[in-house]
């Protein structure tokens, strides 16, 4: 027969034993009532590795859509070449426009009596040089007026520099919109700026922007002006727009 302290180690044993099941039994109570009672319930260690190594769901990302990339038509073509220089992927859809121009273009650019570009140029002296090829199979889509170098370079009528560009193609490049907003008037291969002439500046019929040089891809020893006119899309964007054979503004 055991003795009394025995008895009493095996019943504070078995107390707490009891003890121990309760608390559990509580615990796994609080655990199910807790995500109602809006109460974080942390795992017991025993779940804590197996939530450890449950798979994470796959995130299935979609194949990207191919877009197509459009293709450019001849306008304004050096133009696409000189943006080309700057933002190469986005040259060929930035500079893209209509393919032809408005009948009422040429009568309406007429009536304005625009002024020859190059000073003591005279509208007999000029070749249309509009379609004629480029080395790449593309229309030249603009006028060059030959002159001695350092010829000053004349704004067509009154408006203002939307943009100076300086490229590869085009060398000192100006180009300006016309009061309405409606057209521009492309200046390039020019050998330098006239003093004062700055972006944004207005322009009087006349003025003298610039002057004639062979920067850009001319030939040094063939200094002229390459003069465009295109029409401007709603955007008014420099770059971009319907071009327009220069030639037919001062001769048939």
């Amino acid at each position: 027969m055991k003795s009394r302290p025995a008895l009493r180690t095996w019943h504070l044993v078995l107390a707490l034993v009891l003890v121990a099941l309760l608390v559990m039994i509580a615990l796994a109570k609080f655990r199910r009532e807790a995500p109602e009672l809006g109460v974080l319930a942390l795992p017991l260690p025993g779940e804590r590795q197996a939530a450890a190594v449950q798979p994470q769901p796959q995130v299935r990302v979609p194949a990207p859509v191919p877009v197509p990339v459009p293709v450019p038509t001849p306008v304004q073509a050096e133009i696409i070449d000189e943006l080309a220089a700057l933002a190469p992927t986005a040259a060929l859809t930035a500079a893209t426009g209509p393919a032809s121009p408005s009948s009422g273009d040429m009568p309406l650019l007429r009536a304005r009596n625009l002024r020859l570009p190059v000073q003591g140029i005279s509208a007999g002296q000029l070749s249309d040089t509009y379609t004629q090829a480029r080395a790449t199979g593309r229309p030249h889509e603009a006028l060059d007026i030959m002159a001695a170098r350092g010829t000053p370079v004349l704004a067509v009528e009154d408006g203002r520099v939307a943009k100076l560009f300086l490229s590869k193609p085009g060398g000192i490049t100006l180009y300006q919109f016309d009061p309405s907003g409606d057209y521009a008037y492309y200046y390039a291969h020019l050998d330098r700026y006239a003093d004062g002439v700055v972006e944004g500046v207005a322009l009087h019929k006349g003025d003298v922007i610039g002057y004639v040089g062979s920067s850009g891809n001319a030939l040094p020893g063939a200094p002229h002006l390459h003069f465009a006119v295109f029409r401007l899309g709603p955007e008014r964007q420099w770059w971009r727009g319907t071009a327009l054979n220069p030639f037919l503004l001062w001769r048939d």
